[in-house]
């Protein structure tokens, strides 16, 4: 049963994204609650244990300064002394109690600090105090012997060895609490690892819900309009109708193929009761046989309850010929059976000719009887039966219920029928009816001479042959028409599915632009923030976190590749890729293709070779950039699949080329990929080329890959003219080889493959040419062109890309103005007057980028500003329409940052030079 609740395919989405979303803020929730608690263990540790080690030393520093005032006054007499011994006095306890409060949770340290306790009150009532007070008395002697004697010797060594297990015993809680962090610190890690484990799988399992719930209908509704559409070419019938389970976009996509389905059946239907009705009509040999069979076939596949029809006597009367259920008796036995030209409804329907309708006749008109009962009709149709505008025959319905568009249809086609019959019996009466004469003449001369009935034969013989070409050229009429209405119909009905295509490929093109935009915004900002992360210029991140930032940056690079291999895919399946036929020049492609691998390959310790046949041309006329993308997919997956041994690219030239379904006369370059790795099994190379297949699944979760590559390269070397052939034996390696045609004149210097005008590419770089300026010597640059202190205006909506630019450009010393729409920047460009560079965004609330760019070249002052556009909207007509809208340059995002700072020091070069 379908679910009522209607579930559009961007809300399916934009569920999977936000339940991502939320399983990340989970993560973090999670992660930053064990950090909180981690960073409070850590400042008890800093705060309550070094606060206790600093109160027990000036506790004990307090002992050292009573005992040190009690004997120097002791000695001396000098009253200076007691001021220490007075001082400590009054503070030791108040360090006592600060320390009694920090470990008042430790039962074992609080009774070892009592202990020391008693041992200084001890001291001072044993020791310090009644010395001091001897000597105060002026009792020197006996102070003297008081001081020899020390009886709080004791108590003060006490003292000192009950600190000492005090602080040990500070010491063992602290490597205890240290321990414990870092148990804690490790049940963070193994948490942190388990949660995104959690997310990947929450993730994992919501990507192949959501994709099955929209993939499922739309493999439904495929599947059974292939079979559909099976069936009819085989002569099947149309009553099968496409069912889904989903209230989405695929659901109108059902419901309307199936209204489609029904006009289609209902017509064919028509035009089997014509075929019927046409082939009935023909086995008929009298006029009264064909009105007859006509009358009660017309009724019973329209389910008229009664009918007649009246034949046309030589335009002065209309006779009725055939009749279904013709009521008979009292009082219909007054019913008329012929009437003249413009007399009663019949012969009115003969003069106007066209069809007359009632539906509300009035009662006891005419009544329809059977064996169980009888009713009265409430619908009246006259319609005249026509042949090259003249009127044949009139017939004359009545119903229960009026006619239906689809039985009017039906009828005005049926008419036709009968009219084009009408005229062939017509017309052989009246040849039979010359020949009858004829014969009568023949007999009747035939007696009165010989002569004359030679010249009677010779008469017969020309009416029988004039009866021949007369049947003849109505059998020929017959099919002329048939034919003319069969393809007056075809051709409606591909005008019909031409305009469906038309629109399907529209909403296939406007659904790529925008999903390419909605994907392109947040992967702009995350790849920008983590680029900058990974660089750590600061130094604020430890290595694992750079690490963290580099796996990001991959990964959203790894998503923006897919994006552009879909995209390609589609613009290549819907017929829409556009391709540059210019001179190639195949001298640079080995160092091209080693700039690109040689890493790559000494990374896993292959030998990575390249051979070139000395008798290749050194230039073609092909498409250089789809040519090293097809070369490149071919040599990463040779990388990707060897472990050991080598990865070889071989450049030749053969004669021709037959293999594979593929053949060709003319002299082809051969691109061959050899590698020694896993290899292909046979059941698995056969479909090794289709989009999203791999070897098998173990393939798929060992090496990755979304499965495109081989798809894309061969569509596209079809598109260059060319093939792509696969040898492979699995364990042992596989061999790729890429036939193109050794174009070597310019007569191919054309654009390929149809519909250019609307043809989408993914052009990064439409004035300068990026890669070429950055491989170019440094000293090349212009060296008064310093980027420090360049005052750049950033203009975007999205925060995010704000953010990341922003520090990007700034850390580079660059002075960064922005601005959320085009009112803003058109302000601040107004009140600043220094704006060397503006970087733009296209799709921006208020004001756009469009009308932006357009006020500010409307300004002659402001006519050489460089105004770089960074944008989501990724295809080509919208890189033509910022430029022919007055933009310097045009980047698609994501944006890399190498790129938009070159683009930067090239528009300044520009401005400075122009």
């Amino acid at each position: 049963m379908p679910n009522s609740l209607k579930i559009k395919i961007r809300t399916k989405i934009i569920f999977g994204y936000v339940l991502v979303l939320l399983c990340l803020g989970v993560f973090l929730w999670v992660v930053s609650g064990r950090l909180t608690s981690l960073q409070q263990e850590a400042d008890f540790i800093e705060q309550h244990d070094i606060e206790v080690n600093s109160l027990t030393h000036e506790i004990e520093k307090n002992m050292l300064e009573l005992e040190t005032g009690q004997r120097g006054f002791v000695i001396t007499g000098d009253p200076v002394y007691l001021e220490p011994f007075e001082m400590a006095l009054s503070t030791w306890e108040m360090n006592y109690n600060k320390l009694h409060q920090l470990i008042a949770d430790n039962a074992t340290q609080l009774t070892n600090l009592s202990n020391i306790k008693d041992n200084i009150n001890k001291w001072i009532e044993v020791a310090g105090q009644p010395a001091v007070r001897i000597k105060q008395a002026g009792q020197d002697e006996e102070a003297l012997q008081f001081f020899i004697d020390d009886p709080g010797q004791q108590a003060m060594n006490m003292i000192r060895s009950q600190f000492t297990e005090f602080r040990d015993a500070e010491r063992q809680l602290t490597s205890q609490r240290i321990d414990d962090m870092k148990n804690s610190n490790t049940n963070l890690l193994i948490s942190m690892y388990s949660l995104w484990a959690a997310v990947a799988l929450a993730t994992i399992l919501a990507a192949i819900v959501i994709s099955k719930s929209i993939v499922r209908p739309i493999r439904q509704v495929t599947e059974m309009i292939s079979s559909i559409a099976d069936g009819v070419a085989d002569g099947g019938n149309l009553s099968r109708r496409i069912k889904v389970n989903t209230r989405d976009e695929v659901l109108d996509l059902a419901e309307n193929t199936n209204k489609l389905l029904s006009n289609v059946s209902r017509q064919a239907w028509v035009k089997d009761q014509v075929t019927v009705m046409s082939t009935l009509l023909q086995s008929a040999d009298r006029l009264d046989t064909l009105s007859r069979f006509f009358i009660h076939k017309a009724a019973g596949v329209m389910s008229v309850p009664y009918a007649a029809l009246f034949i046309n006597r030589n335009d002065t009367e209309l006779v009725k010929a055939a009749a279904f259920a013709d009521p008979d008796g009292e009082p219909w036995d007054k019913v008329r059976d012929r009437f003249s030209p413009g007399e009663g409804l019949v012969g009115q329907c003969m003069i106007e000719k066209r069809i007359i309708q009632f539906d509300d006749i009035p009662p006891n008109y005419v009544r329809i009887e059977s064996g169980l009962g009888d009713a009265e009709p409430s619908s009246l149709v006259v319609a005249p039966v026509m042949f090259e505008g003249k009127v044949l025959s009139v017939i004359e319905l009545a119903m229960f219920k009026p006619m239906d568009d689809e039985k009017r249809q039906l009828l005005e086609q049926l008419l036709q029928v009968l009219g084009v019959a009408l005229n062939s019996m017509l017309n052989k009466m009246e040849i039979q009816q010359l020949y009858r004469e004829s014969q009568a003449l023949n007999e009747e001369l035939q007696v009165q001479s010989e002569e004359l009935q030679a010249q009677t034969e010779e008469l017969q013989a020309q009416t029988e042959e004039l009866q021949m070409h007369a049947s003849e050229s109505q059998v020929l009429n017959e099919r002329l028409e048939a034919q003319k209405d069969a393809a007056e119909q075809a051709a409606k009905e591909l005008e019909k599915y031409a305009e469906q295509v038309e629109q399907s490929s529209t909403y296939k093109s406007q659904f790529l632009a925008n999903m390419s935009h909605e994907l392109r915004t947040p992967l702009n900002s995350m790849l920008i923030l983590s680029q900058i992360l990974s660089e750590n210029k600061e130094g604020h991140l430890t290595e694992e976190e750079r690490n963290y930032a580099s796996v990001i940056h991959k990964s959203g690079s790894e998503l923006l590749n897919l994006i552009n291999d879909i995209l390609d895919l589609s613009k290549v399946e819907a017929g829409k890729m556009v391709i540059e036929v210019d001179l190639v020049n195949l001298t640079e492609l080995p160092e091209i293709m080693r700039g690109y691998f040689d890493k790559s390959a000494e990374s896993k310790q292959l030998r990575f070779e390249i051979e070139m046949d000395p008798i290749v041309p050194d230039i073609i006329y092909s498409d250089g950039m789809r040519l090293h993308q097809i070369i490149r997919n071919l040599l990463s997956n040779a990388i990707k699949f060897t472990d050991e041994g080598k990865v070889k690219l071989s450049i030749g030239k053969v004669d021709s080329m037959n293999k594979d379904d593929y053949c060709s006369e003319k002299e082809m370059i051969t691109f061959t990929v050899e590698d020694t790795g896993i290899g292909i099994s046979d059941e698995n190379l056969k479909p090794i080329f289709e989009a999203f297949r791999q070897g098998d699944g173990a393939t798929a979760r060992k090496f990755g890959g979304t499965g495109l590559g081989l798809s894309i390269s061969l569509q596209l070397a079809r598109l260059l003219g060319g093939h792509i052939s696969v040898e492979s034996k699995e364990g042992v390696g596989s061999k790729f080889t890429l036939y193109l045609p050794a174009n070597t004149d310019g007569d191919h210097n054309e654009r390929l493959f149809v519909v250019p005008e609307v043809a989408a590419t993914i052009e990064k770089n439409p004035r300068w040419n990026i890669n070429s300026l950055l491989e170019d010597d440094v000293q090349e640059w212009d060296e008064t062109l310093q980027l420090e202190g360049v005052t750049v205006l950033l203009v975007d909506d999205d925060i995010r890309n704000v953010y990341g630019l922003t520090n990007a450009l700034e850390k580079r010393n660059m002075k960064v103005l922005t601005a959320q729409n085009g009112y803003e920047c058109l302000e601040i460009l107004d009140m600043e007057q220094n704006i060397d560079v503006v970087l733009l965004d296209i799709m921006m609330p208020e004001m756009d980028g469009y009308e932006t760019m357009k006020r500010i070249r409307e300004n002659s002052v402001l006519q050489s500003l460089p105004i770089i556009v960074l944008t989501a909207k990724a295809m080509k007509e919208d890189k033509d329409k910022c430029l022919a809208a007055g933009a310097s340059g045009y980047f698609s995002k994501p944006v890399q940052l190498s790129d938009v700072i070159a683009a930067i020091r090239v528009s300044l070069m520009d401005v400075k030079h122009g």
